[in-house]
Parts: C-alpha cells; structure tokens; sequence
C-alpha cells in the first residue's frame, strides 16, 4: 500500500497549509474578483476546500458526468462555513485513502459532459491531479489575498510576510 500511504501523507500535509489560507479569506470581500473572468473570491475558496473530497469521490464513484449533475458552489456564508465545508471534505477524502489499497487505485475514473470525455485517468492518478489542483488553486488564493493586501502564510518555507526585517 505505498502508494495509498504516500497520497494520505501528502493530502495530510497539505491540508495543514490549505487551511491556513482558507481560514484569511475576509467575507467581506467573498464577492471581489481580480478580473472579470476570474472566479470570486468566494468561489476560489470554495473550490480550494471541496478539493480533498475529489480523494472520496474518486475512490467511491466511476465518474464524474457534468451534464447529468451540475456543479453547484456548497452554502458557504462565512469563514465557519468554509473551514467547516473543507474539514467535511477532507475527513471525507482522508477516511477512503486510509482504507484504500493500491489496487484500489488502479481502475479507470472519467471526467466527462456527456459525450465530452476530458479525462480518463487511474483513479490514483485522479487523486494526484486533485492534489495538484489544490496547491495550483491555493497559490491563486494566495495572490487574491495578496492583492486584498492580506498577510499571507508561507506554503513550503516563510512567505514574503513572514520574512519581514529578514535580509539576505
């Protein structure tokens, strides 16, 4: 069960970071977008704290059809909703990866829109994109909250905030 081993730790560890970010995003602010084709803030953050139930969805389902079950953006009005939303998807993701066997992770899971396939990937592979999307998604958080001039923590080593003083 390496490879089951290793995505747990991963989406735990990340997880750690992910919420820290989640847990600066003002409400006041939920509808504010850098541009006009980006999503909300609200939205951003949303999408940031549904990603570790992609591990549940991917281990319990075959597919994800966008033309049978449109996406809808989960109730989140406040930070205790969205810090509660991401706890509910990662105790979700968490609880089938730590079950979860190598073999399990094998079968073929596909995103599609009907006839539209746009992905056909193990589900092992699923579970890593959705890793992947997370610190993809929590980086562009992170500018959102840069640029809301909110202090920002660091992901993988001190960020630019929490180096102030710090010279090189």
């Amino acid at each position: 069960m390496y490879q089951a081993q290793t995505l747990l730790k991963e989406l735990n560890n990340e997880a750690v970071t992910t919420r820290k970010f989640l847990a600066l995003v003002p409400e006041d602010k939920y509808d504010w977008k850098p541009h006009p084709k980006s999503m909300s803030l609200k939205q951003l953050a949303s999408h940031v704290a549904e990603l570790p139930g992609w591990t549940h969805m991917a281990l319990t389902t075959s597919e994800l059809d966008f033309e049978n079950n449109p996406y809808t953006y989960p109730a989140v009005n406040n930070t205790q909703d969205l810090l509660a939303f991401f706890d509910q998807s990662l105790e979700n993701g968490r609880r089938e990866l730590e079950k979860a066997t190598d073999a399990d992770l094998l079968p073929i899971w596909t995103l599609r829109s009907g006839a539209n396939i746009y992905s056909a990937d193990t589900k092992g592979e699923v579970i890593r994109m959705s890793l992947n999307q997370t610190t993809h998604h929590r980086a562009q958080l992170g500018v959102y909250l840069r640029l809301l001039d909110i202090a920002i923590p660091g992901s993988y080593g001190p960020s630019a905030d929490e180096m102030e003083g710090f010279t090189f």
